[in-house]
């Protein structure tokens, strides 16, 4: 029984490092992906690979076939071992600086201390030094050697981890804010998994392990366990630094990317490993159907996962917001588009020429006091558009609200009015073929379908409005929540740094004159965006003139407010194809509204959002330019006071 009871824990056990090496990539993926350029997001992904290396290395090691392939997998988990501390140093520090401490030169020179130490322990795995080359087999389980070295690198080991531990503490006594503290004690509980999960301390309990060998695989199947929730709750709190994207983003893509990514692939991992070592214990060959059962479960569970998104979303994530962002997303689920609006009037017209016996008809729309076709069904005789011009409109304002419809030419012409009879929103043409009037329920039959395609126009208009205001809230926004999402963890630094202002001159407007001089003029060579701060840091770091380095920091933010992904000239991307073509390649405003299918109207109105969200972010790099400013006399007195008070700071 007891033989049977530890089986299992080693099965479980094995299934578990496996699972911490799947979830932990996948973590990695997911912070690859999203917010790299974070500090903690990037002194995280340290971490990561740490645990990545550490964990596949022992599940690799758990299937080797022999002894010398299980030693050179050991001698790779120590590989992540000896960075770990490095890492969480690195992370610690970085911190500090997120919470308002920026390393002022100590800090940063012993984080590359630990480095360099670190890559000299690397030196001495290689020799044999550190660990030796022999694995000791005996029971609960295999472990490399230990040395004189190994003593050494655990005091380090324990060193490195306490001061980063202090600076932990630092970081979570300085967030003041309550959901940011939450979040800094949900990192705080995290951290302890790689630190402590990660370490072999086989090497130094393996007596009192081959005493008690149930206690031992308990601990371990335990400790693993623990690894992989604390891990994931270490990455839901480095989830949020670095990112302007409401909370309830952050919440819903994570977890989903873990529920398709870690949990689908641990579980099809743990299943078909179960049923291959259930065939191996009753004698069957289950090898032709392993495969199959793969697949399987990936399509049930990916499906599953797809048909539960809706209902965890709604009610983990959307809170008390969740009646707004339903009617959001039922917005989008109904939005009526160009195509579906000609779909539909297409329907409409197939349906008039039906019940009026005539081959063709159109529907034109108001577009800036001029008439252009949208539809248009049956024969090739369509009306000139030229001739849908001011001429029809006055006739339509002179006989449209008289009679509903009036004879032009060989048409007969419905005007869609607004429901409060004032705004035209377009034209219902139908071609004559006999001069025989209509009869009542043919008229009927008309008025009805007029009143569904003036329906439909309106519903366009309307939404066509709401894009409007969108488009023009999104600067504001954007600003809202890149300040909401910087002042998580410093808020008073953030909040209170004044706005951009240039001897009260707006700024777009100036970067709009900047940028239509990028490739080289007097708007940019003289431009008072040359004063920013962020344009002198970024001048002094690449050691060229002002001009080029403020030509920089413009390409910069256009990248800023490019979208993730492949480019493409879609709704989403025109803002940063309006910035690219315009000012990156130089090309006429004519060729870019054909390029884009905008008209050049609207293309200037986009134009104008588009240099307001380039201001946007030239504006938030001037704020983080001034936040990385050496402190002053006084700050710096201020802090030499505090540290002086609160004794060792672990610098």
């Amino acid at each position: 029984m007891l033989d049977f009871i530890i089986t299992g824990l080693k099965t479980l056990n094995e299934l578990l490092t496996a699972g911490i090496a799947i979830t932990a990539f996948s973590l990695l993926l997911y912070t690859l992906s999203f917010n790299l350029r974070d500090r903690v997001t990037r002194s995280f992904t340290i971490i990561l690979i740490c645990v990545v290396i550490v964990f596949v290395a022992e599940a690799l090691a758990g299937v080797a076939s022999d002894l010398d392939e299980m030693a050179s997998w050991f001698r790779v988990q120590w590989l992540g071992i000896i960075f770990l501390p490095a890492g969480y140093l690195h992370l610690s520090d970085a911190l500090l600086a997120t919470t308002g401490r920026p390393s002022r030169g100590r800090r940063r020179k012993a984080v590359y201390l630990v480095y360099t130490l670190s890559a000299l322990f690397l030196v001495a795995l290689l020799t044999g030094w550190l660990v030796g080359f022999q694995i000791v087999t005996k029971p609960p389980a295999p472990y490399l050697q230990r040395t004189w070295l190994t003593w050494v690198f655990a005091a380090f080991y324990i060193s490195v981890m306490v001061i980063a531990w202090i600076n932990f503490l630092r970081a979570y006594r300085r967030t003041v804010a309550r959901a940011s503290r939450r979040r800094m004690s949900y990192l705080l509980a995290g951290a302890l998994a790689p630190a402590l999960g990660s370490y072999p301390f086989l090497l130094f309990g393996a007596g009192f392990a081959a005493q008690h060998t149930l206690i031992f695989w308990f601990a371990v199947t335990l400790s693993n366990l623990i690894v992989s929730v604390l891990l994931i709750l270490m990455a839901y709190s480095v989830a949020f630094f670095g990112v302007p994207w409401p909370d309830r983003v952050v919440k819903r893509r994570l977890f989903k990317w873990l529920m398709r990514g870690p949990v689908t692939a641990s579980t099809v991992l743990a299943i078909t490993t179960l049923l291959r070592r259930t065939g191996n214990y009753l004698g069957i060959d289950v090898s032709s159907i392993i495969p199959v059962t793969m697949v399987a479960l990936i399509l049930i569970l990916e499906h599953m996962i797809t048909l539960a998104a809706p209902i965890w979303e709604r009610r983990l994530f959307f809170g008390k917001d969740r009646e707004d962002l339903a009617l959001l997303q039922t917005f989008e689920e109904r939005l009526l588009t160009v195509s579906d609006l000609r779909q539909f009037l297409e329907a409409v017209l197939a349906a008039v020429c039906d019940r009026l016996q005539s081959p063709h008809a159109f529907v034109a729309v108001l577009s800036r006091k001029d008439v252009e076709l949208l539809v248009m069904i049956g024969g090739e005789n369509a009306p000139d558009e030229e001739n849908l011009s001011v001429d029809i409109l006055k006739a339509v304002a002179q006989n449209g609200r008289i009679a509903g419809l009036f004879s032009w030419g060989d048409y007969w012409l419905v005007p869609l009015h607004q429901p409060d009879g004032v705004d035209l929103l377009g034209l219902m043409g139908i071609l004559r073929t006999k001069d025989i009037p209509m009869d009542d329920e043919q008229y009927k039959a008309l008025s009805i379908l007029s009143e569904r395609a003036t329906y439909a126009l309106q519903d366009r208009y309307l939404q066509q409005q709401a894009f409007s205001s969108l488009e023009e809230l999104t600067p504001q926004i954007d600003m809202i929540q890149r300040l909401r999402a910087a002042s998580r963890y410093d808020g008073t630094e953030v909040l209170t740094t004044q706005e951009v202002t240039l001897g009260g001159q707006e700024l777009p407007p100036l970067v709009k004159d900047a940028l239509s001089h990028y490739w080289g003029g007097p708007k940019l060579t003289r431009s008072p965006l040359l004063d920013l701060r962020v344009v002198q840091q970024t001048a002094e770091e690449r050691e060229e003139n002002p001009t080029n380095a403020l030509r920089a920091i413009l390409k910069q933010a256009i990248e800023n407010v490019r979208p993730e992904g492949e480019r493409r000239f879609t709704a989403e991307w025109i803002l940063y194809n309006i910035l690219d073509l315009k000012f990156m390649e130089g090309r006429k405003v004519r060729e870019i509204a054909m390029r884009l299918a905008v008209s050049e109207a609207d293309l200037y109105r986009k134009q104008r959002v588009a240099i307001e969200a380039v201001a946007s972010a030239i504006v938030e790099m001037e704020q983080q330019a001034h936040l990385e400013e050496p402190p002053s006399t006084e700050t710096k007195n201020n802090r030499m006071k505090e540290e002086t008070r609160g004794g060792f700071n672990g610098k």
